[in-house]
């Protein structure tokens, strides 16, 4: 039986451009960082010569965000940038500015496909990017 929601993990391409960008830029803060090398982390990931860098961040709560940068293999690109294909994910956050959020996460690299919208009474949301193509929602929750 699942006992709760752990985290949610994100490959980038460079670690520290991440961390920079979810520390300065969304606000989390890390409560984490290590490697893992060959032996186990192999069987987890099922690359023969793994070596990932990796930071958690959290802002207080049981969920945390895992931030990947995978050394060796060597990170492909993602074929696509769409958010309908099988597997497109996102990382919602709930804001209580939902404007500044939108515009200070632009002003840090991140991608914007909408400006806030309200969706609903009491809820408004946006989507963007993060530097590596991950998807992020704010939500401004109201009612």
């Amino acid at each position: 039986m699942i006992q709760k929601m752990h985290h949610t993990g994100f490959v980038v391409a460079d670690l520290e451009r991440a961390v920079e960008f979810y520390v300065d830029g969304v606000g989390l803060e890390i409560q984490n960082r290590y490697e893992r090398q060959g032996g186990p982390i192999e069987k987890v990931v099922g690359y023969i010569d793994a070596h990932l860098q990796i930071a958690i961040l959290g802002i207080g709560g049981e969920h945390v965000l895992e931030l990947i940068q995978y050394v060796n293999p060597p990170p492909g690109q993602r074929s696509t940038s769409e958010r309908s294909v099988i597997g497109g994910s996102h990382l919602a956050f709930a804001v209580d500015d939902i404007q500044a959020m939108y515009e200070k996460l632009s002003s840090a690299g991140a991608r914007t496909l909408n400006a806030p919208v309200a969706v609903a009474p009491g809820r408004t949301v946006c989507y963007l990017q993060d530097p590596d193509g991950n998807w992020l929602e704010l939500m401004e929750l109201t009612e």
